[in-house]
């Protein structure tokens, strides 16, 4: 089965997929797309959320899969480039390891690898119990400004929050919560680009430097005064970040702090 996405951008530039957090879908995306103009841009709406609705169950793995056909099928003899948001970090590690090759640069943000097996054993009861919550718009307000989403997307983000199953959250959840770093992520060839908050919590920036340490093409970057939700409180700042690693210039000239990693090449 096939995901729902949207494409923007010359068909004959190189190409950028954009793969959105849990919570969100595609949409997630709009404000960065005005900077990357230059670029033939996908915006894919991961397995049951957003315009993906094709009755197929969600997991990182065969989201990966999908991911891995969509750039085969539209990156051929282009370059690729692949940027994923935590949920969407995931997957974008899942598809390097699982396509060494494939990428040419790919940037992590805000992927969390360090699994919760506590806070899993209790993640069905608490849905469960929390759920009817969603529907509140008062509620999903106040989750909606924990992600950063701006006050024109609220509609967007509640209606969707509204339309998702709960068994279809206690899925992409458990999914989140259970990832780790697969064996064959180190065989990478891409300049990979690993980013985490500095206002992150504990476990997402130790998941940051995991990362950076797993493959020698990772470069890791502590973004000072950002937390969960980097590319929608800053895009011109995500973006920019973006085109100078791509382009394989100094990051620090983005008044970022490095963490350990080697640094990008030219490919």
């Amino acid at each position: 089965m096939t995901i729902y996405y949207e494409e923007h951008g010359a068909s004959k530039t190189p190409l950028i997929v954009f793969l959105h957090g849990g919570g969100v879908s595609g949409w997630m995306w709009d404000q960065l797309l005005q900077y990357f103009g230059e670029y033939h841009c996908i915006v894919p709406d991961l397995p049951e959320q957003g315009r993906s609705k094709s009755g197929e169950k969600f997991s990182i793995r065969s989201s990966a899969e999908k991911v891995i056909k969509l750039i085969e099928d539209k990156g051929k003899g282009k370059q690729v480039i692949l940027i994923g948001f935590s949920l969407g970090a995931q997957i974008v590690i899942q598809a390097l390891s699982m396509k060494p090759e494939l990428i040419n640069y790919a940037m992590i943000n805000s992927a969390l690898t360090k699994p919760m097996p506590v806070v899993r054993k209790i993640l069905r009861p608490l849905i469960k119990f929390s759920y009817p919550l969603i529907k509140w718009k008062p509620f999903s307000k106040l989750q909606a400004k924990a992600l950063y989403i701006q006050e024109s997307d609220f509609e967007r983000y509640y209606n969707e929050s509204c339309r998702i199953h709960d068994e279809t959250l206690i899925r992409i959840l458990n999914e989140n919560m259970s990832f780790k770093i697969p064996a064959e992520f180190k065989h990478a060839s891409s300049n990979i680009l690993v980013t985490v908050g500095e206002k992150e919590n504990r476990l997402m920036k130790k998941s940051a430097k995991e990362i950076t340490q797993s493959n020698p093409n990772c470069y890791g970057v502590l973004v000072s005064g950002i937390g969960h939700g980097f590319p929608l409180v800053k895009p011109e700042l995500f973006s920019n970040m973006v085109k100078v690693w791509i382009e394989g210039r100094e990051l620090k000239d983005g008044g970022t702090d490095l963490m350990e990693g080697r640094g990008p090449s030219s490919k």
